[in-house]
């Protein structure tokens, strides 16, 4: 191998979403509107239900965390991402490199936590509805969301350590639009076995345990929307898990899309355009999800917006 081949790098070259320079601009603005509107959309849910008393429930305590989610993870991918659309040279430092890549498992991890924390709530408030308050109490709540953070949290420190406890020599170009586990791997000059093991594991087991709870729970909501006799019963139950269940449904088919694909057709240009979805289009659609379908959202929103002064008395 070439001398120097062999350098130690210290910054990253971030291949973005496309080369092509005609596409640059209009790539910045189409996901600038995107990042507008996540920032909007999530940061309206975070106000709406923290200072409106008909959403001080469990639901939209859980919803809350979900916007604060979703902003977060959009955070620690866009602004960089909208940068290096307008400039030539696409750099990151290695140490900012190391930042982006831990808040990202940080808020990915903790939206799949989120996801099947919320499948429990709806579990609870369909089959046990008279128990509901005494089994999702506010302790359980905020047991629940602090495990969600520190569980993120402390499986981005395992993760982007084993990642960053590897040597990087020349090339140094991620072909990615952000700091991802996969595509960093990929340049490493040293054996990444344990890593590639570690990200497989780590990824496969917080996968796997979230779809359980999310499928049990929702097998169980099923039948118990099945055992309802009248037809108004049942499409009430039914409409206070159905954005939820969107969510759900958009957020895997995602990522099983990207993790199930046969090995053959897998490559980084597709893991790009998954984490695309997953990262800046899904936190945007989540708002829309939860306010479009729930009367409750777009009464407190009407209510905020036309006297904001009572919305914060309220509570």
């Amino acid at each position: 191998m070439a001398p120097e081949n062999l350098t130690q790098v210290t910054e990253f070259i971030l291949t973005g979403i496309s080369d092509c320079p005609e596409l640059q601009v209009p790539l910045f603005f189409v996901f600038l509107v995107i990042y507008v509107v996540t920032v909007t959309g999530n940061l309206t849910i975070i106000t709406l239900t923290s200072v409106d008393s008909r959403l001080q429930t469990p639901m939209y305590f859980f919803l809350r965390h979900l916007a604060i989610i979703n902003l977060g993870n959009s955070t620690v991918v866009t602004p960089k991402m909208l940068v290096n659309f307008l400039i030539r040279k696409k750099i990151i430092c290695y140490y900012c490199c190391a930042a982006q890549l831990g808040g990202f498992l940080v808020f990915i991890v903790a939206e799949i936590s989120m996801l099947a924390a919320m499948a429990y709530d709806r579990y609870v408030a369909i089959c046990n509805p008279l128990l509901y308050m005494a089994v999702v109490s506010r302790q359980i709540c905020l047991l629940l969301v602090s495990f969600v953070y520190i569980y993120g949290f402390s499986t981005a420190i395992v993760v982007s350590s084993c990642a960053f406890s590897m040597s990087y020599c020349s090339p140094n170009v991620i072909n990615h639009f952000y700091c991802d586990v996969i595509p960093l791997l990929a340049l490493s000059c040293s054996d990444t076995y344990f890593p590639e093991t570690i990200v497989f594991i780590s990824a496969a087991t917080n996968l796997v345990l979230s779809m359980v709870v999310v499928l049990v729970s929702y097998f169980n909501i099923f039948l118990a929307i099945l055992r309802i006799h009248s037809s108004e019963g049942r499409k009430k139950a039914f409409s206070t898990c159905a954005s939820h269940m969107m969510a759900v449904t958009v957020f895997y088919g995602t990522l099983l899309f990207m993790y199930l694909q046969p090995k053959t057709d897998h490559s980084l240009d597709t893991d790009k355009m998954a984490s695309v979805f997953y990262t800046l289009v899904i936190p945007m659609l989540n708002p829309m999800i939860y306010s479009l379908r729930n009367k409750d959202v777009k009464a407190a929103l009407k209510t905020f917006l036309s006297n904001p002064c009572y919305s914060f008395k309220s509570v």
